[in-house]
């Protein structure tokens, strides 16, 4: 071992796997950066004086003479106003042409937030979209994910959430994005002239996937700068936490652990929840809240990635496809906003909970009517007006291209509630109805 300006190098690697290379060392840190052969390195685990690393590049050619040079120091960002409107790598290094970040250097991936300095979620986020904004609206501080098939567009349904949120930033993290939906967030951003508060880091497919692993806490470390320090509201949105997740278990199964359900390691309740609780809202004003995409293979939702993130998260946004109406569409049956509540008919407006919940309902009823014509049954009058209702409301409200206000959205569902049924049918509270109805 030599020493040059505090930084221990060593000589001597006596284990490589495909993503880890293992070595004797002392007086290591516990996720550490080190250079392999040149090569970025983490450190993932020690035990003693074995350390393994995860090498970002991966280890091909790497010898085991290579020098290990240990940097003193975890993973860290530069912090400050210049982040806003620029695209960086998953080391927080600019990929969009432009200068450096000058700031406070942070170190990734601290803790998450003391409970006591958190406040309970009170204040709306927002979208535009109305399978949200009516049905699952978010609230400020919430951790929430889309379930999505891989061939839904889910980049494109977070490029829109990005575009129309109210939120004083908005934080991309990229994981495993293909070159075009590198370029289509970055055209979008550019277009629609919104840039100034966006800030996107992204591990695109030519990059090594064990590099999508800092993506997440680049991402939330510029969030808590913006959250604390500026008191500003921030939405971070994750794509695609499957890929993440599939990262984590490249490195599990290189160390040799044993894997768990789905071949992933054992660890990854505790590794989602690292991401997922840094999710707040502070009594001052600022706060993160969390948009994650979490794509399902085959639609299994009982996978452990899934499984996993519906026990950390307060809901899910599922995306499906509509082929009534050829669009996709947030499913209002297998989403769920567990803090919907807290702003619904407070910080909207007083109609808000019962339009919801009757539209749902006469939309169930139409589902009801479908499963009765694809069994051979004759439909009823009442049943006729629901399908029809239902291709409407699915296309005004549900489509995921739908960007109205609150208000509009409101209002919507009353010109359909008036346009296919009775006051009698819809099942409104008759106050509400007075005020309201469309006829």
């Amino acid at each position: 071992m030599a020493t040059k300006a505090f930084q221990k190098i060593y000589t001597k690697i006596t284990k490589i796997t495909k993503a880890t290379c293992t070595l004797n060392a002392q007086g290591i840190g516990n996720e550490e950066l080190a250079e392999i052969d040149g090569r970025l390195a983490q450190v993932v685990k020690i035990m003693g004086e074995e350390v393994t690393l995860q090498v970002f590049g991966g280890t091909e050619g790497i010898p085991t003479n290579a020098e290990v040079v240990f940097l003193g120091k975890a993973p860290t960002l530069k912090v400050s106003e210049q982040l806003a409107g620029r695209f960086f790598n998953a080391f927080g290094a600019p990929i969009d042409g432009g200068p450096a970040v000058e700031g406070e250097e942070r170190e990734i991936g601290g803790p998450s937030v003391n409970p006591v300095r958190r406040k309970q979620p009170s204040e709306l986020i927002a979208t535009g979209i109305a399978g949200i904004d009516l049905n699952n609206t978010l609230v400020s501080g919430q951790k929430i994910p889309f379930f999505a098939d891989p061939d839904q567009p889910f980049n494109q349904v977070m490029a829109m959430v990005a575009l129309r949120a109210k939120a004083d930033k908005i934080i991309l993290g990229g994981m495993g994005l293909t070159n075009d939906d590198y370029l289509f967030f970055k055209n979008v951003f550019d277009n629609a002239g919104a840039l100034d508060r966006i800030i996107s880091f992204v591990n695109t497919t030519e990059n090594p996937p064990v590099e999508r692993l800092l993506v997440p806490d680049m991402a939330l470390t510029a969030a808590e700068y913006f959250a604390v320090d500026k008191n500003e509201s921030v939405l971070v949105l994750l794509t695609d936490m499957t890929l993440y997740a599939d990262a984590l278990s490249i490195v599990s199964n290189r160390m040799d652990q044993i894997p768990s359900k789905d071949s992933m390691p054992g660890s990854l309740y505790s590794d989602l929840a690292k991401i997922y609780e840094k999710a707040v809202q502070f009594p001052d004003g600022g706060s993160i809240t969390i948009i994650a995409v979490t794509s399902l293979s085959g639609g299994d939702i009982t996978h452990a990635i899934p499984d996993n993130t519906g026990y950390i998260t307060e809901g899910q946004l599922f995306l499906r496809r509509d082929t009534d109406i050829g669009k996709v569409i947030i499913d209002p049956f297998r989403s769920l906003s567990r803090l919907k509540q807290l702003v619904i008919g407070t910080k909207t407006r007083e109609d808000h909970p019962q339009v919801m919940n009757a539209a749902v309902r006469l939309f169930a009823d139409a589902a009801n009517a479908k499963t009765k014509l694809e069994n051979g049954f004759d439909l009823t009058e009442y049943d006729e007006r629901t399908l029809a209702y239902a291709k409407e409301y699915s296309n005004n409200l549900l489509a995921i291209d739908v960007n109205i206000g609150t208000d509009e959205m409101l209002d919507t569902g009353w010109k359909l509630f008036a346009k296919h049924f009775s006051k009698e049918e819809v099942g409104i509270k008759q106050e509400l109805v007075n005020k309201y109805w469309r006829s």
